[in-house]
């Protein structure tokens, strides 16, 4: 009948309901990384900006979001980060690369870090950092420029080209500097050829650094391994040594990625 009333909602179904627009909610301050408006976000969700905000709260109060005092921008909060490292603790590159690196570390005392392909772009997960009176700060968590790293530029040369284009096409966008076509080509080719990139303070002045790439069972790239130092010490024959060891370590840890099974 046209005028009877609806059953209620089952409390029960209400809290999957809940759960399920939170997690939306979570996942698309994961897409708009790393902050976002609230009208942004809302715009995004194709939710009233009241009731994101509402779920907002509630995901700050629990510490899986944040809001930037400054900008009022809104964010991933610390228990986002843990869950997140949780999940890529089960990667088996992660598990695998950990004891290598940490030796690495130890051989060459300059800082090494694992990034693998995230939906932004080469992410760093893992960080061994050297130790000294000078270190450099690599955060897990940071996204890399593809083109503007020595970590992207290796993601580039032997990710699939419907991986990297879009990324590729918004920093050649933003950069004109940076290269393009046949040089960019040439730079693929001969990285493919020596297993190793090399740059001398490309992404941050004063930084040099050295990658590798990491590959799984059918020549299928799993990651990236990078060592990075001041351009200080970290040069010359220091940094070539430092590519000998990085190369024999990226080996070392395909080989074993070869035989882990999936699952």
């Amino acid at each position: 009948m046209a005028n009877e009333p609806r059953d209620p909602v089952p409390p029960r179904q209400q809290k999957v309901q809940s759960a399920e627009v939170g997690t939306g909610v979570l996942k698309a301050l994961a897409e708009l990384a790393p902050s976002t408006s609230l009208s942004n976000l809302a715009e995004h969700l194709g939710m009233p900006a009241a009731k994101v905000h509402r779920y907002l709260q509630a995901l700050i109060a629990s510490g899986f979001a944040e809001q930037d005092p400054l900008t009022n921008h809104y964010g991933l909060g610390r228990e986002a980060l843990w869950v997140g490292l949780a999940a890529l603790g089960r990667l088996d590159v992660l598990k695998v690369a950990t004891p290598h690196l940490v030796a690495l570390r130890k051989a060459l005392n300059e800082t090494c870090f694992l990034a693998v392909w995230g939906n932004k772009g080469p992410t760093v997960v893992y960080v061994e950092q050297s130790i000294g009176e000078v270190t450099l700060v690599t955060r897990v968590g940071s996204v890399l420029p593809l083109l503007g790293s020595s970590t992207g530029l290796v993601f580039d040369a032997f990710l699939p080209e419907a991986e990297t284009a879009g990324l590729r096409q918004q920093e050649q966008a933003l950069n004109p500097q940076a290269l393009d076509g046949d040089a960019l080509q040439r730079q693929r080719t001969r990285i493919r050829s020596d297993g190793l990139q090399q740059i001398h303070g490309l992404l941050l002045p004063g930084v040099n650094a050295v990658s590798a790439p990491l590959f799984a069972t059918g020549e299928q790239l799993a990651g990236v391994i990078t060592v990075v130092g001041t351009a200080s010490v970290f040069t010359g024959a220091r940094q070539d040594e430092a590519a000998r060891h990085l190369g024999e370590t990226a080996r070392s840890i395909s080989t074993r990625m070869a035989g882990v099974q999936p699952g």
